[in-house]
């Protein structure tokens, strides 16, 4: 009998079956604790301690990391073909958009046209055009013009509110990552994508081209200075190539939408009146 328990033994410390790390083969599988309990408690007290010593080991060790407890770091080896073309496009749009970016600072190789870049985009700001509207707006005296102007303020503030709910949603920072200044803050233009600069220069150059008779070479400098607008935010590190191509996109997307629900005359002189605190509401 002790020859034959001892041959028992030997066999058992032999099997690879009783290593640690394939207790749990041996184990039945709990419906109550998905399996998680089984594992756990197949280990030997000693591994537990250093567990609870070391924390959760990774699989590698040997040793399956229990449910709950720590979350894996893998690898996908097998990446799919649409993610790794997405992710080559924002490497080269990042590094485009870095490349581009020579009006950073004042001492790059743009700094001696910097001014004029800047001063393009400030061409393109929701500040500007908005009191540019606004003051047209208090100056005109014909109907068509205050119904243009009126019309143009819908499709500004049309253009302000969802550039900026598309912003604070993505929440994409710029190639060069500077913090928003004053203006920004103001426009609600504090992230990168989408551009607001480049949107609110195809939507306003449109309108323009649309509602106003402009003779040819206006019409080519209007169109010019919508393309400007949009590189100079490039330029100047606040936007990356992908923002305002999107910003282009959106702009005429907010134009047919203004073309779509344009307001009339009478409508327009209607909110003129509550503006200006001159409605005299019916009794």
């Amino acid at each position: 009998m002790p020859s034959s328990q001892a041959r028992s033994r030997a066999r058992d410390r032999n099997n690879v079956l009783n290593r640690p790390e394939f207790l749990s083969l041996n184990q039945p599988f709990s419906r109550e604790h998905g399996g998680g309990g089984a594992r756990r408690a197949s280990r030997p007290h000693s591994q537990q301690e250093d567990l609870g010593g070391r924390g959760p080991r990774d699989s590698s060790d040997g040793v399956p990391v229990p449910d709950g407890e720590a979350k894996e770091d893998c690898m996908q080896l097998n990446p799919s073909f649409g993610g790794i073309a997405i992710s080559s496009l924002l490497a080269i749009d990042i590094s485009l958009s870095k490349r581009l970016g020579v009006c950073v600072g004042t001492r790059g190789s743009g700094a001696p046209m910097r001014s004029m870049v800047v001063l393009l985009s400030l061409s393109g700001h929701a500040f500007t055009w908005f009191c540019g509207a606004l003051i047209c707006l208090w100056r005109s005296n014909t109907l068509a013009g205050q119904e243009v102007l009126v019309n143009l303020l819908l499709a500004l503030t049309l253009d302000l509110m969802t550039i900026a709910g598309v912003q604070k949603l993505v929440k994409r920072r710029g190639p060069w990552d500077f913090p928003p200044g004053f203006l920004d803050y103001v426009a609600m233009d504090t992230y990168s994508f989408p551009a607001a600069h480049a949107s609110r220069a195809v939507m306003v150059s449109n309108f323009l081209l649309t509602h106003l008779v402009l003779a040819v070479p206006l019409r080519i400098l209007l169109y010019l200075w919508a393309v400007l607008a949009g590189v100079s935010r490039v330029l100047l590190g606040k936007h990356h190539l992908s923002d305002v191509g999107c910003g282009f996109a959106l702009g005429l997307l907010h134009f047919s939408l203004v073309e779509s629900v344009w307001l009339d005359s009478d409508t327009c002189q209607t909110l003129i009146s509550i503006g200006t605190l001159r409605w005299t509401p019916l009794i």
